[in-house]
């Protein structure tokens, strides 16, 4: 536990155990300390080498992605980013996981728009291929795109941000 928390722990209990941070200091209610509570809530996660060669794979192959759009979609910067992103996220997730994401029966339509605009691309079409890409990017995560913005929302404590992120959070379920 770092030094700050170790501290900060006269008025506090010291009798419980976390799982993260063994002998836990926990305090009651009324006397929370924030960054305590946030360390045993969040756990550090162990990521495997596979997952971090995947987080810079698919990182490239964004860099690579906006890089050919800059340049007035390069198909091949497009393509060598697409190949990129899409190793590194099954790399991240894994393969079976992968698989199992892009080819559910409801988000199929989103996967041939996104696949197919990965393959157009390829073919040297990137302005009609990055069109299709985004139509089949949106149709798959718009599921997702109601929690970014609410974790996104409550991050930033901009007002002006702050009520537009939850504005657009708006009521859809992930599913």
């Amino acid at each position: 536990m770092p030094a700050s928390l170790r501290d900060r722990g006269d008025a506090l209990e010291r009798d419980l155990w976390s799982p993260w941070l063994g002998p836990a200091v926990l305090a009651t209610p009324r006397q929370q300390d924030p960054e305590l509570v946030w360390l045993l809530c969040f756990p550090i996660l162990s990521i495997t080498r596979y997952q971090e060669t995947g987080v810079g794979t698919t990182g490239f192959g964004i860099f690579f992605i906006l890089f050919g759009i800059l340049l007035y979609f390069d198909s091949v910067l497009l393509a060598f980013g697409n190949l990129l992103f899409l190793t590194g996220l099954s790399l991240i997730i894994g393969l079976r996981k992968t698989f199992s994401f892009f080819f559910q029966r409801h988000k199929l339509k989103g996967t041939s728009f996104f696949l197919g605009g990965v393959v157009i691309v390829l073919l040297h079409w990137p302005l009609l291929g990055m069109l299709l890409e985004t139509y089949g990017f949106f149709s798959l995560f718009k599921g997702f795109f109601p929690v970014v913005f609410g974790f996104l929302g409550n991050a930033f404590n901009i007002p002006f941000l702050s009520a537009l992120f939850r504005r657009l959070q708006g009521t859809s379920s992930m599913v």
